[in-house]
This record gives structure tokens, C-alpha cells and sequence, in this order.
């Protein structure tokens, strides 16, 4: 397997039609929105969903979810003292954490864990190659919130009814632009390969298999397309911010309310010397 040489911007557009798709925990779980308006997906969602991802395809993965568990490890401190040998230097430490996990090698990672004795514990940091910036809409997202009840009682002796009312809230319709690049210098540290970013490009293009629940219901959620520029370069052509800017999404009719991705036009800038593969989703 060879490092990767060069460097790789890319854009994610994906649409979500009656769902939710990242909660704000304070704010009473409703969709994550800017002040302005705008529909937001947090990078460390977006990041969970790709490990899921990775795991299905059969990947090692450190961060992985409880119920995802495919190693018996109840802790990222177990999964990382008991699957890494012993009495490593900082250096090798990372150098076998990036062998051992794809997360790793590609997203980076903390490992600060306390040992038995003063210097048993593990401090060592790993920069991934792998950036991904917050997913915004390209328009102001309605949110629709919905009252619920609940048809029996959690525990007997509850002393809430069993109609005791909640909220479900969900986005109307958006369409949200996931942005990110794979840095070449830090690719080299960590071992991150060309198959590593050829999985990772697959990954963004199926992100929401095997992710339905009851606030995202199957079909609610969909990668449109990926585009995928890869430059002749390490360092790039093209700066990442010029080359994101290069894709221009905008609604058609400015005074309508979108609906569905028909409702945008999607332009492309021509880069000279730089062509986007542009991959559709699943």
C-alpha cells in the first residue's frame, strides 16, 4: 500500500427530507441551526457516521459506539492498553495506534489514560491528515416540531401518565454542504494510503446506510453527490478555501422555499489543471 502524495479536497452535498439530522442536546434535541436560519451538521456527527461506515466494511476502529462493539472493549483506555503492546515510547505508541485503527491514521486522536503507577499512563497526541468542517445548508432550514405521547407507563408506581406528552422535531427539507480535505504531511506521519482514501471516498458516498432510526427513518437522508478533486501536488494547486468556493449551489427561484434538490442549481468554476470526479450517491 502506498502514502498518500497528493492532496485531496472535497465536498459532500446531502439532502434530508423530514428528519433530524444532529440534535442539539441544549436545545431540547431540535435540529442544530444557526442564529441566521441555517441547518448544521457538527463534524464529530459526521465523523461517527463515517467510523460506522468503516466498521461495516470491516476496519478496526478505536472510537466506537456501545452498541457497536465489536472487540469486547467496555473503554477507550481497555482498547488501547490491551491491544497495544506494552512500554512503547510516544513515538511508537502512535506509530502502532495508526497501524492498529483507521480512525486513527485518519481523523487523529487523544490517548491520555491514567496507569496503575506514576509513569503508567499514557499521554500521546496523533494529528490526523483527515479534516471535515462543520455541514451547513445552503439555505435557511424550517424546523417542524411535533408534540408526542406515550401509551404506557416506563416503571409501575410511575406517577407520570401513561399519555405524559414529549417533542419530536425534524427539518422540513434541506440540502447541507459537507466540506473536507486530506492534508499530504500528515498523511505521511500517520501511514494514511491511497486504499485508505479511495475507502474513505466510498464511505462519504454511502454515509447514511445502516443509519436509520426513528429521527432519521431510511430514505430520509441522502448523499446527492460527492465531488473529489485531487491535485498533482502534496501541498495542492489550489488553496482549500478557493477550491470549495469553486462549487456554487443556489436556489433557482431565490423567493421560493425548496422542496427537494430540483429547487437548486448546481455550477461548477473550472479550476485549470484540476477536474472534480464527481461521484453519485448511493
Amino acid at each position: 500500500m502506498s502514502i498518500l502524495e497528493n492532496k485531496i479536497d472535497f465536498i459532500v452535498l446531502a439532502a434530508v427530507k423530514d428528519a433530524n439530522p444532529n440534535g442539539d442536546p441544549l436545545n431540547g434535541n431540535r435540529p442544530r441551526s444557526t442564529y441566521d436560519g441555517f441547518g448544521e451538521i457538527s463534524d464529530v456527527c459526521i465523523k461517527r457516521k463515517l467510523r460506522n461506515r468503516l466498521q461495516d466494511e470491516g476496519q478496526r476502529i478505536f472510537v466506537q459506539s456501545e452498541e457497536r462493539c465489536d472487540d469486547g472493549f467496555t473503554s477507550l483506555s481497555d482498547r488501547a492498553k490491551k491491544s497495544l503492546p506494552e512500554k512503547l515510547s510516544k513515538d511508537e505508541f502512535a506509530q502502532k495506534a495508526c497501524e492498529a485503527w483507521y480512525d486513527v491514521r485518519a481523523f487523529g486522536q487523544v490517548f491520555a489514560f491514567k496507569g496503575a503507577g506514576p509513569k503508567e499512563g499514557v499521554s500521546v497526541g496523533v494529528r490526523g491528515p483527515v479534516s471535515i468542517h462543520q455541514a451547513k445548508s445552503i439555505t435557511p432550514v424550517e424546523i417542524i416540531s411535533q408534540q408526542i405521547t406515550k401509551s404506557v407507563n416506563s416503571e409501575s408506581g410511575d406517577k407520570k401518565g401513561a399519555d405524559t406528552m414529549g417533542m419530536k422535531h425534524r427539518v422540513n427539507f434541506g440540502l447541507y454542504e459537507i466540506k473536507g480535505s486530506i492534508n499530504v504531511q500528515l498523511a505521511e506521519k500517520t501511514g494514511f494510503t491511497e486504499e485508505d482514501a479511495d475507502l474513505l471516498k466510498q464511505c462519504l458516498r454511502s454515509l447514511f446506510i445502516n443509519d436509520a432510526s426513528s429521527a432519521r427513518p431510511d430514505g430520509s437522508m441522502e448523499v446527492i453527490s460527492v465531488y473529489w478533486w485531487k491535485h498533482n501536488n502534496k501541498i495542492g494547486q489550489y488553496s482549500s478555501a478557493k477550491v470549495h468556493r469553486s462549487l456554487e449551489v443556489k436556489l433557482v427561484d431565490e423567493m421560493s422555499i425548496p422542496t427537494s434538490i430540483n429547487d437548486y442549481e448546481i455550477k461548477l468554476e473550472p479550476l485549470e489543471g484540476l477536474e472534480p470526479e464527481i461521484i453519485e450517491g448511493m
